[in-house]
Formats: structure tokens, sequence, C-alpha cells
């Protein structure tokens, strides 16, 4: 059976066994502990605000450390940074699912899987978002039929490539223009580079796609806001947890340290790649910040502007969310490596 066949989509969730998520019925068809009253979210939100209004002298001391201030800042600066083409991505999805048929994908992309993936990361073109967004679209056109290559190049490419990125990257970096060539040429080569690569060597037991409630039966209105809710619980909460681990490597990693890196090209480059990792700031505003790197090379930074839309932690949190544990274990690191070594060859060639 080849699995990157559009007719089967590698959709591994396991369906729910019967009765699963239901109350336990009695012999008379009652549920078990009618009469109980158990505790709801309402209950909990109202614990914590009296927990907050008893103890707000030693929380307010707590957070006015410059630290947890930062902390703080970078948590929520992530977030309100994606929320937005998060909230774009979960609506193209459910679009995809329920309003564009399987055919369509069949007649859009080449039925040969290897000119898929070219064709799907060129669309990146048309879709100005980050990556926040793409996740969540490349798991509905995988649930769509779409060959998962073709669908992951897109993932790749999309937030990399499209027209807001690049102008961002040429208004960052005034009078060097070629660095917003370099960062669509090599953002591409990977894309197209890590789809051929996951037709070579993927698998279909790989991808994990989490269990979405079937939407056939209902009316197109609720079967969109069905999709909606179902894909900011798998995105959104594991954007939250990539805020955090990023917040907090900001807070750890002293800025004394890159500035000791910055003098050898080779130990900048791994540097910066792995800042891109750790920093997680979106495609659409990193160019600023790489352009404030102005002690490391060009090359240096593109490698930053190359790997940060394609490998972070939010992203790896949210591809863990809505591919699995296995998916993201395997794809990221493979990523990390293309990608650094494409934009440090792009860097040598154009920059």
């Amino acid at each position: 059976m080849d699995w990157n066949s559009p007719d089967q989509p590698p959709d591994g969730s396991e369906q729910a066994a019967p009765g699963d998520g239901e109350p336990h019925q009695h012999r008379g068809g009652e549920p078990h502990g009618k009469g109980e009253r158990k505790i709801g979210s309402l209950e909990v939100l109202a614990g914590l605000l009296v927990l907050l209004v008893v103890f707000r002298g030693p929380l307010s001391d707590l957070v006015s450390g410059p630290a947890l201030q930062t902390w703080t800042t970078v948590f929520v600066s992530v977030l309100v940074q994606a929320a937005p083409f998060l909230a774009f991505g979960v609506a193209l999805s459910a679009v995809i699912a329920v309003y564009v048929p399987r055919s369509f994908w069949a007649k859009a992309l080449p039925s040969h899987p290897a000119l898929a993936v070219p064709t799907a990361s060129l669309a990146g073109v048309v879709l100005p978002g980050c990556e926040c967004g793409s996740v969540p679209i490349a798991g509905s056109l995988i649930r769509r039929g779409v060959t998962p290559a073709a669908a992951l190049a897109f993932l790749l490419a999309a937030p990399a490539i499209n027209p807001i990125v690049l102008t961002a990257t040429v208004v960052a970096f005034p009078g060097r223009p070629e660095m917003a060539v370099a960062r669509g040429v090599a953002s591409l080569v990977v894309a197209v580079l890590i789809g051929w690569l996951w037709l070579r060597l993927g698998k279909t037991e790989w991808i994990r796609l989490p269990h979405r409630p079937e939407l056939d039966d209902l009316s197109r209105a609720r079967a969109f806001w069905a999709a909606c809710r179902h894909d900011v619980l798998h995105a959104g909460g594991f954007l939250v947890v990539g805020a955090a681990a990023a917040a907090t490597i900001n807070v750890v990693v002293p800025e004394a340290w890159l500035s000791s890196l910055a003098s050898s090209e080779v130990l900048s480059i791994i540097a910066l790649a792995v800042l891109a990792v750790l920093l997680s700031i979106c495609s659409e505003a990193d160019a600023f910040v790489a352009a404030s790197l102005s002690q490391f090379s060009l090359t240096s930074r593109l490698v930053f502007l190359v790997v940060g839309p394609m490998v972070d932690l939010k992203l790896i949190s949210m591809q863990t969310g809505v591919f699995g544990r296995r998916f993201a274990s395997r794809f990221a690191p493979a990523t990390f490596v293309v990608a650094v070594l494409v934009a440090s060859l792009v860097g040598v060639v154009v920059l």
C-alpha cells in the first residue's frame, strides 16, 4: 500500500471505543452519581479569583522582579503575535475541511507526489501568515487527501516566503535586498528538500492526527465551528506551552554568551540557529530582531531567518499537538539540520 496516495490520508487517529466518554449506566438507565454536585470550571475560576484577592500583596511583590517582568513580557508578546495568525489558520483549516471537496486537491496538485511537493511549496507565496497558522492548515490538507509530503512542504514554505515576510525583511535590512532574496530562495529549497525527504523516508504511522468529530452529518455552519473549536483546542493549547518555554529561555540565557560567539563564523551560525528555535519569534517580526544582531555576520543572520519559521519551541509544541510526538521528534531535527546547511550555503553564495 502506498501511504502517500491522495486517496488514503494517514489519519492515524484512534477511534474512541463505544461508550467512551459517556456516563456509565445502571440497569435503570440513570447515570451513576446523578445527585452528586461536581466541581466545574466556574467553581475553579471562582476559587482562583478568591486566592488572587487574598494573596494579592505577595503576588504583586513577586511579579515586580525584573526577570519575571521580562518573562511576562515575552510570553504575552509571543501569544499576541501568534494569536491572529493562529485564528486565521484555524478558520482556513475549517474552510478546507468543510467547504472544499476532496476532488479539488486531486485537480489542483500534480498526481505525482514528487511534483506535488514543489507546487505546494510555491503555494505558500499566496498565503500571508505565520507558522502558527500553517500547522492546522497542513493537518486539514492531509485529512482532505493531500499527500503528507506536499502538506508538510507547504507548512514549511508558507511562513517564510509569503510577500509580507519578504517585504518585512527588505525593510529590516535597508540597502540589502539580497537578504530577502536569499531568505526566499533558502526557505523554498528547504521546504522542497524536506518534502522529498519525507517521500523517501517518512512513514504513515509517524503521523497521528487527533480524532476529529465527524462533520459530514452536521450542517456546514455547525461543522465549520466544530472544526474551529477542535483545532483551537489542539493547536492553541500547545501554543501557550511553547510561548512559556520561549519566555523562560529569554530569561535564562545570558546576552553576554551571544557576544562571545559572534567572533567565530561557525559558532555564530550554530548559535543563531539555536537562538531562533528558543526565541520563537513570529516570522513576520523576526527580520527586525535579526537586523538588531549586528555583531553577527549576514550569513549567520540568514540562518536565523530560515530556521525560525520552520523550527521553534512553539512550532514544535503545536506540531506535537496536531501530528503527534513521534512525528515532531523526527520532523523537527531533520528540518533544523537541512535548514542550517541550506541557509549557510545560500548565504555564502548570495551574501
